[in-house]
């Protein structure tokens, strides 16, 4: 069966888009939380963050619950992050998009099965990015699940894209290499320090394993414009950029560890570029860059044509 075979009204295919995201927006969730923390994101089932207790399913309905609890556990009462709702949002926004912009571009003699196989790489992908962006956002951490396991994914697809191996391939190698060579060696051997880390160049590697050079240039350079943007507005509204508060607790709780013996915490601060707080100054502010990538990624998934065609990209 071909697109144009299929009968379904294309509203019951948006609801559909929109709910199926928002269900799998809970599951981003999960992972935002846990695997920052070293925790299955499989077992235990969901529960309360206060006291423990499981939570039931008519309140794990994505959004809905969240809005009819008004943020609360019925439970305990513990105040749940709007975090929850916003991401199970987001899932259900890009699951549209890639159904609307993606999926309904395609030819109307493209397969089914190959149409299901585009939208669900490309839902995928969100996914992992609204994974990694709020968990850099709050950890300063891309975790390689998603970084490293995102390339392979990409560099194993490349037809669902229309590109070749080789492109996908030189597009990974650039990705990384162009920010890893100047970025991270290059900024440490001229100020002791990296520029930026390594899980933001493995990022930008999955953009090129995903979309080939074009789409990682686009990933770095758009990805650094919208981070200046949010830099500046930052210093506008609150005269400093702060670190994310997990990041300084982490920090600490491995400073009295080591001060306590601890061999381990003692050089997992020196290894950790974050091991120190950071120097005053403007320049020397440490903003997660994780999350515009991901934004960047994103928006060329959805508008990277559109984006190629304008500036011959």
């Amino acid at each position: 069966m071909t697109l144009s075979q299929l009968e379904l009204p294309v509203g019951l295919v948006r609801v559909f888009a929109f709910v199926w995201g928002c269900l799998w927006g809970s599951f981003v969730n999960v992972v935002v939380y846990r695997v920052p923390r070293d925790m299955s994101v499989v077992r235990p089932a969901s529960h309360c963050p206060g006291c423990g207790a499981p939570v039931r399913a008519l309140d794990n309905l994505p959004i809905v619950s969240w809005l009819v609890l008004r943020g609360r556990a019925r439970c305990c009462g513990v105040r749940i992050s709007p975090r929850y709702v916003v991401v199970e949002l987001l899932g259900g926004v890009l699951s549209l998009a890639v159904a609307e912009v993606v999926v309904r571009a395609l030819p109307l003699d493209t397969t089914l099965v190959h149409a299901a196989s585009i939208f669900l790489a490309d839902f995928g992908l969100a996914m992992a990015l609204v994974a990694a962006a709020f968990i850099d956002a709050e950890h300063m951490y891309l975790p390689d699940s998603i970084t490293i396991g995102g390339t392979l994914f990409g560099l194993a697809t490349p037809s669902l894209r229309g590109l070749g191996w080789t492109d996908v391939l030189l597009g990974a190698v650039a990705g990384f290499v162009g920010v890893w060579l100047p970025f991270i060696v290059g900024y440490k051997a001229l100020r002791g320090r990296s520029g930026m880390g390594v899980g933001d160049a493995k990022l930008v590697m999955l953009a090129g394993a995903w979309f080939g050079w074009s789409g990682a240039a686009f990933a770095l350079f758009a990805g650094a414009l919208q981070a200046t943007v949010a830099a500046l507005v930052l210093l506008l509204a609150k005269g400093k950029i702060e670190e994310p508060e997990a990041v300084r607790a982490d920090r600490e709780s491995l400073q009295r560890a080591a001060a306590e013996g601890d061999s381990d915490a003692r050089q997992a601060l020196q290894d950790d570029p974050l091991g120190t707080a950071p120097e005053a100054g403007i320049m020397a502010a440490r903003l997660p860059f994780g999350p515009f990538l991901c934004l960047a990624i994103i928006e060329w998934m959805l508008a990277g044509e559109l984006i190629r065609d304008r500036f011959g990209m």
